[in-house]
């Protein structure tokens, strides 16, 4: 399985400010391109906080119009705390827990292995893609998320929108700790394409 991660921050790494205010830190051309991206994938993981703070629908829109086929959603909600009115729940997702599975509206609810931070382990989250036959998934928030799966040497690639603006040491930043010691430990990656949309930089790397 191919896993992306698509972060969408300011010049210094940040996906949102302080107070959470995130919309629309990126353009137009930059969000229209992170469709196309969804589009070229089997799914979408996002973590419990993105929902909450976004209500996000995560579907493809190419041109405003929603596409005809549409990637599996995925929430990483370790205490199920998906609103059950929420987009995602309303437009039917794949929850992923470590809780007790309870009836959520249009939602399949699967109980997975904890690691020792209480969340869903990244190899219980990607077996259980396998297991419906997913080939690709872009992630796309938050900041926890993209630390888990980097952490793990799980992303094989990255989609990295900058915007020219700059948010500072209190805004949210895309990537959250990854318990780094040494250079030698961090994840590394290598730039294989980059290109302006608008305002905004794009760049892709793949992991070396």
């Amino acid at each position: 399985m191919r896993v992306t991660l698509k972060l969408a921050t300011s010049l210094d790494g940040r996906i949102a400010t302080s107070s959470g205010e995130s919309r629309w830190i990126t353009g137009e051309a930059a969000r229209a391109e992170g469709h196309r991206l969804r589009a070229a994938h089997d799914a979408i993981l996002v973590g419990v906080e993105t929902v909450l703070a976004d209500d996000p629908a995560l579907t493809v829109r190419i041109g405003g119009v929603e596409a005809e086929r549409q990637p599996l959603r995925v929430i990483l909600d370790s205490r199920l705390r998906t609103p059950s009115l929420g987009q995602v729940a309303k437009l039917g997702s794949l929850i992923l827990t470590t809780e007790e599975p309870r009836p959520i509206r249009r939602a399949q609810v699967e109980r997975l292995a904890a690691g020792d931070d209480g969340r869903p382990t990244v190899e219980a989250v990607l077996a259980a893609l396998e297991k419906r036959r997913i080939a690709s998934v872009l992630i796309e928030g938050g900041g926890e998320v993209a630390a888990s799966f980097l952490r793990d040497g799980a992303v094989d690639g990255i989609e990295w929108f900058r915007a020219p603006i700059l948010l500072g040491a209190e805004g949210r930043p895309g990537v959250a700790g990854l318990a780094l010691e040494t250079l030698a430990e961090a994840p590394q990656f290598r730039r294989v394409a980059v290109a302006p949309l608008g305002d905004d930089l794009w760049e892709s790397y793949e992991r070396i």
